[in-house]
């Protein structure tokens, strides 16, 4: 699986899991260049505490566009620090 925007690839895995229709990349996969810690945060009631990154790629800033969870609850322990996408991201084969 491939993560895309603006004509990069974003993460690159085998091994994403799919959680409520998201691929979830492993954390080694993705090309940190394109990634900047966000200040912003979100709760899931099963999962925990979200934060995120904002995608940079030739100078053009998709917020908050990447979302990962540091700390997991037990249920959620198999995407603990593992990244997925919204917000215009192509998920592709």
């Amino acid at each position: 699986m491939k993560a895309i925007w603006n004509n990069q690839v974003l993460a690159e895995s085998e091994n994403t899991i799919v959680i409520e229709n998201n691929h979830y990349f492993p954390p080694e996969s993705i090309n940190k260049a394109f990634f900047k810690t966000s200040d912003t945060h979100t709760t899931c009631a099963w999962k925990g505490e979200a934060s995120y990154y904002t995608i940079d790629v030739d100078g053009k800033e998709n917020k908050d566009a990447a979302w990962f969870y540091p700390e997991v609850s037990e249920l959620a322990k198999s995407i603990k620090g593992y990244v997925a996408f919204w917000r215009g991201v192509e998920i592709v084969q």
